[in-house]
């Protein structure tokens, strides 16, 4: 099966700056997949490069086998990107119809203000008269106008409150079990670790890490094992226990960092240790990210 999105060698340059640095990636139908990194790391001018508002100076991406911003492309994309910019003077009822006149097979209305969250209220006011919140409501419901199968949400619940944010991404998961292709970028980490099947992280313009949300984190992060002791132990003894690679010695508990969880877990209860209510842990996506960008910048 030919990839949604092909993307090779990409690279986008700002006064001489590379903002994109030699990308490459391919992405699959019915991913979600979230675009990760700091300020600056190059995840909107790559966006914006897929979404045809940039061309790139180097490299090539492709959406469906073309030029990205081609005709038969946006028949099949919608986007909804960091800055929200709608038609003044318009009744959002009337700029949601004029976008669904721009596609052959338009979402129907009542799916479309369903899955949105808009109240008739909402579709009654004028475009200018509209909160932060809404005018992010009203263009998310514009990036769903087309029924598109591939869809590009930049920082999509900036500004959002949380039932807000609730809303959308549970809305995207519908999306997603729909099938629809689904590349997002966002600063609330927790939400790519709740959300997408696979990240993709930037850093400096560079494509610095690319798998599963657990993938990431098992190959950054050490695991820990936590339990309480019935009797004191002595902290040797805990060391000497295979796959320990350093102990944390707590007046409640003890943690261990590992290698191996399962096989240090396996050498707890086989022990004579006493430990009870025990714990593994796999850290977040978040101390991952923090632990890749960290030793990027130690190898510059």
């Amino acid at each position: 099966m030919k990839p949604v999105i092909r993307v090779e060698g990409l690279e986008k340059r700002f006064k001489g700056n590379k903002a994109v640095d030699s990308v490459s990636f391919e992405i699959g139908k019915g991913e979600v997949v979230a675009i990760l990194g700091p300020n600056g790391a190059g995840k909107s001018t790559t966006m914006h490069m897929l979404t045809g508002l940039l061309k790139p100076d180097a490299g090539q991406a492709e959406l469906f086998g073309q030029e990205p911003g081609s005709p038969d492309v946006r028949q099949k994309v919608g986007a909804m990107l960091q800055d929200v910019s709608l038609m003044d003077a318009m009744k959002v009822r009337e700029l949601i119809a004029l976008f669904r006149g721009y596609y052959q097979k338009p979402m129907p209305l009542d799916t479309l203000i369903g899955l949105t969250g808009l109240s008739e209220e909402d579709l009654k006011k004028r475009t200018e008269k509209l909160s932060g919140g809404q005018k992010r409501r009203v263009s998310f419901a514009l990036a769903l106008a087309g029924n598109p199968d591939l869809l590009f949400f930049d920082e999509p619940t900036v500004g959002l409150d949380i039932r807000a944010r609730s809303v959308f991404w549970s809305t995207v998961g519908r999306l997603a079990e729909e099938g629809k292709t689904i590349v997002f970028s966002t600063h609330y980490l927790q939400e790519a670790d709740d959300t997408a099947s696979r990240v993709l992280l930037f850093d400096r313009g560079r494509l610095i890490g690319d798998g599963s949300p657990e993938q990431i984190k098992g190959t950054l992060l050490r695991k820990t094992v936590s339990f309480r002791l019935r009797e004191p132990v002595p902290a040797e003894k805990l060391q000497r226990l295979p796959h320990v690679l350093d102990s944390k010695i707590g007046r409640e508990r003890i943690e261990l960092e590992t290698d191996d969880s399962d096989g240090l877990l396996g050498a707890i209860i086989r022990s004579d240790i006493g430990a009870y209510d025990i714990a593994i842990g796999t850290g977040r996506l978040e101390d991952a990210f923090i632990s890749l960008t960290a030793s990027e910048e130690e190898a510059v």
